[in-house]
């Protein structure tokens, strides 16, 4: 392996770990802000134990994700620094307003909610985890406009001198076409991952001896969480439709490789739904298609035009050259990997059907009138959030690898991009720690999760309600709640 496999790699196993905990954070923000409003309205005991109980699984995922965060910065520079020269200009602006904005007010309004229980008013209490989650929605924004300009660069200026990209309109990378549905998609993906994630957690402790006296509150748990990923899941469903449309349009290529569509259909393109092509992914051998899907989900029309790999490996040498030539990751002439772009899509696709479809039926087995015994409600449960983090991890694979071998697509080549001056050694050295590293972060993870959700929920203890005016024991230490 050169160090452009091993960069690929590091950044590919580093970056999927990262992502693990992304999408239970953001959803948690505001599933924990929605459950201690409820608890505001109703004065139900079982809402305000599920904002505490949860509360504390998230902040677990939040440092953690924090930590492994931080080395997707570092790697920009240590293997990727050709990379990070070409988009500086361009990056700059959206990371550094999402580093000095966006964390600030998600970590300073944290740190109020998680001090703040016996010190500010229950309704300012609430309303700093609404401005957490808007701070983290925010965050999510930012990097996503970075990640859409990759998909589709708009607002800039090529400088042949210096060899970079040069920002000339920062509102068009942040509201560039791409943007505009990937983060509805994310975000709505984000929730409906972390809606099972308290389904799971519920579910789990729903079918234990142990926690037996408090079956109703993780049965409410269970319920809230699962319409929540229904609900959820509708908005990415409609999100993911109008991202495939957008899709089609910028990367022509990746849609025909998700598809496996090798000859242009002018009209009435078929959906694959199960495809053999040849091992290089140079060509179909067997398929099993929809007739005229693929054309309305790519464009909106039965007779609309989806252009295949063929045609487009012939345009894009016409319009950018000679591509380097066949790669682990590229069967040459700018084509990406056809096995994992195609699979992928269909795993984000089908792993996330499949975990709506266990969400509605604890919905029907957890009803008022059922009383479900079966071990099986558990373990339905505890598959649930595990296939929902699955279909987010298929679906920012599909995205990265087919975009394939573009780095930023029509701009820079992957193997562009690599730092020119690291050798295989330091690169081996680099890729061996750091997975080492995440998976001790892994071992600690796990840990503490599982440690808190044996303990369960804590019994009901009426908070204080503070007023702005002061309390009486002002000298009194900030008291944490967990």
């Amino acid at each position: 392996m050169d160090v452009l496999d091993i960069a690929r790699w590091q950044f590919g196993i580093t970056t999927v770990y990262h992502f693990l905990f992304v999408p239970i954070t953001i959803g948690l923000t505001l599933l924990i802000a929605i459950l201690e409003t409820l608890w505001l309205r109703t004065k139900s005991e079982h809402w305000l134990r599920l904002t505490k109980f949860f509360g504390k699984l998230f902040l677990i995922n939040f440092a953690i994700g924090v930590v492994t965060g931080i080395v997707q910065e570092f790697q920009f520079g240590m293997n990727w620094s050709d990379y990070s020269r070409f988009v500086g200009d361009i990056f700059g602006a959206p990371l550094a307003v999402e580093g000095l904005l966006a964390f600030f007010l998600e970590s300073t309004f944290l740190g109020l909610w998680i001090f703040g229980w016996d010190r500010l008013p229950r309704g300012l209490h609430a309303a700093c985890m609404w401005l957490v989650h808007l701070g983290t929605l925010a965050s999510s924004w930012f990097i996503l406009a970075a990640n859409s300009w990759m998909q589709h660069p708009v607002g800039y200026d090529y400088n042949p001198e210096t060899g970079r990209a040069e920002l000339t309109d920062f509102w068009a990378v942040m509201f560039n076409k791409v943007q505009l549905v990937t983060f509805p998609h994310v975000v709505l993906s984000a929730y409906m991952t972390a809606a099972l994630f308290i389904v799971g957690i519920s579910g789990w402790l729903f079918m234990q001896k142990k926690h037996e006296h408090d079956r109703e509150l993780h049965r409410v748990g269970m319920r809230f969480g699962a319409i929540i990923a229904v609900i959820a899941a509708i908005g990415v469903t409609i999100s993911g439709d109008f991202q495939g449309k957008i899709m089609t349009e910028v990367q022509p290529m990746k849609m025909a490789a998700a598809e496996g569509l090798y000859e242009t259909a002018d009209s009435c393109a078929p959906f694959s739904i199960f495809t053999l092509g040849s091992l290089d992914g140079t060509e179909e051998r067997a398929a099993l298609t929809v007739p005229c899907l693929l054309s309305f989900l790519g464009t909106g029309s039965t007779d609309g035009t989806v252009e295949g790999i063929n045609d487009l490996r012939e345009q894009y040498v016409a319009e950018y050259g000679s591509d380097p030539g066949a790669t682990y990751y590229s069967p040459g002439d700018y084509t990406p990997v056809i096995p994992i772009t195609y699979w992928t899509f269909r795993l984000m696709i089908g792993v996330g059907m499949a975990v709506v479809a266990g969400g509605l039926l604890l919905l029907w087995l957890t009803r008022r009138k059922a009383n479900p015994r079966s071990r099986w409600i558990g373990r339905l449960a505890i598959a649930l959030p595990i296939g929902a983090v699955a279909a987010n991890s298929f679906g920012w694979i599909f995205t990265e690898m087919g975009r394939q071998p573009w780095v930023v697509f029509g701009l820079m080549t992957t193997e562009q991009g690599v730092s020119p001056g690291v050798s295989v050694f330091e690169a081996w050295v680099s890729v061996i720690t750091l997975t080492l590293l995440y998976g001790v972060l892994a071992v600690v993870e796990m840990g503490l999760m599982i440690r808190a959700v044996k303990q369960g929920p804590d019994p009901f203890v009426e908070p204080p309600n503070p007023t702005l005016a002061g309390r009486e024991d002002e000298d009194a230490p900030l008291t944490v709640a967990y």
